[in-house]
């Protein structure tokens, strides 16, 4: 008996079959395994791997880490979602993952990293990564900002602490920094729901510099209110690092900007102003610049209104550059994409849902994300694409696409649907990507007048 539906907006009936060869959603994602190829992706992760498995039946934990990678850029919001690809027989050939994992197998290989499995293997990973970011004339801006993974049932370190949006609810504090320029994630932490903004922020940034290579400097530290720290500031000095952090209007600070008398004017809108002045607790006297803007009724003001000084918001900056005042912020408001990047983070990669009983194991999964970022905005860089694009619409327009598996002769052959932009849209990513050449070390390049 034939089986067949009738079109929800009219038109003949569609008879339905069934077919046995391999079928695949997501062909565009070849594009995305010759890239890794092309970087020696599984070489670095095998090489890096902080442990060994040694039963005859285990699946290679190279394609157990990949399986999750491949999951998440497909979609994937939970562990459990990861079987989305796991009856995918076309694209498993294509890639060459032989035994496609469980989300069991996944789950059990996350359990197995402990606090000092992630540092090494991850500080390994963004080393490798580092290698191949390009040189920026004036180096790049470090962004530092922190999040919140909301968390429900029992999972270590899901504390109750600051939560914007659900006041109460236990969760998890990342804490990030990002390269501005490159959009790539030099660090990340995952810490208890309870911890502050600037909790542990020097000697997370320690690790992140350590991760920076010879050929790469950072041009300004950015960091909003959240980072206003004596510790982190004179860290920053001590390095002779250039920052620009948002000053937490405290009665001081409030009282020092109603006192400033020496306004230049912007705009009709807009003025500036600075003054100098050492905290209590402070070792030292620092800049702080003054922007004050005029409200009005039509548009609404950034800043904190002061009783002192009505008509008017304030926004302060303390910082250690020399430049005039609006450069300051002009420079800081720049930062504003890093909002970006957590977004795409949280909505497009699902970084905040993947989460275990052990912290530890949390934190594994969700530094694989941060890997998977920082790949995909140097995929982009390697196929030639004009203008970031988001994860999100990178699965949509570069990944999503229908595909037959076949065979012709002795070769195998993935049909990409011509209805989808087929192979005529990805040929000249996959010719980029065969072509690109990676960034190198100035002591490392070929001298004029030798051979090569």
């Amino acid at each position: 008996m034939r089986l067949q539906i009738t079109p929800i907006c009219g038109g003949r009936k569609v008879e339905l079959r069934e077919t046995k060869r391999a079928v695949t959603p997501f062909g565009g994602l070849v594009v995305f395994g010759e890239f890794l190829g092309k970087i020696g992706y599984a070489e670095a992760v095998r090489q890096h791997l902080p442990f060994r498995l040694t039963s005859p039946n285990a699946i290679d934990p190279v394609q157990t880490f990949t399986a999750f990678l491949l999951s998440v850029l497909a979609g994937a919001r939970r562990f459990a979602h990861t079987g989305l690809l796991r009856a995918d027989q076309a694209l498993q050939q294509v890639l060459g993952i032989r035994r496609f994992p469980s989300d069991d197998t996944i789950r059990n290989w996350f359990k197995r990293f402990g606090q000092g499995q992630n540092y090494r293997f991850y500080s390994a990973l963004w080393a490798w990564q580092m290698g191949r970011l390009p040189e920026r004339e004036g180096g790049y801006s470090l962004d530092l900002d922190s999040t919140v993974f909301e968390r429900y049932g029992r999972q270590e370190g899901a504390l109750k602490g600051p939560n914007p949006r659900k006041h109460g609810r236990p969760s998890h504090h990342p804490l990030l920094a990002v390269l501005a320029e490159a959009h790539f994630i030099l660090h990340g932490w995952l810490r208890s729901g309870n911890c502050g903004t600037a909790r542990g922020v020097v000697e997370f940034l320690k690790e992140a510099l350590a991760l920076l290579s010879e050929r790469h400097r950072i041009r300004r530290v950015r960091a909003d209110a959240g980072f206003f720290d004596q510790a982190l500031l004179s860290f920053l000095e001590e390095r002779d690092l250039s920052y620009i952090v948002v000053a937490r209007l405290t009665r001081w600070l409030k009282r020092e900007a109603a006192r400033v008398q020496a306004w230049r004017d912007l705009d009709e809108n807009y003025a500036v102003g600075e003054f100098q002045l050492q905290l209590y607790g402070w070792d030292r006297e620092r800049r702080f610049v003054v922007i004050r803007e005029r409200l009005r009724e039509e548009q609404a003001s950034a800043g904190r209104k002061l009783l002192e000084v009505p008509g008017y918001t304030f926004r302060i900056y303390v910082t250690n550059v020399a430049a005039p005042p609006e450069e300051i912020w002009r420079d800081y408001n720049q930062r504003a994409d890093v909002e970006n990047r957590i977004e795409e983070l949280k909505y497009d990669l699902a970084a905040d849902d993947f989460c275990l009983r052990q912290f530890f194991a949390t934190e594994a999964a969700f530094c694989g994300i941060l890997m998977l970022f920082n790949l995909l905005s140097e995929f982009q860089r390697a196929s030639g694409l004009k203008g970031y694009r988001q994860p999100v619409t990178l699965r949509t327009q570069v990944f999503l696409c229908g595909a037959l598996l076949g065979r012709a002769g002795h070769r195998t052959v993935l049909h990409l649907s011509s209805a989808w932009g087929g192979l005529e849209q990805r040929k000249p990513l996959i010719e980029s990507i065969l072509s690109y050449v990676f960034p190198t070390a100035p002591k490392l390049r070929p001298q004029p007048g030798t051979l090569t």
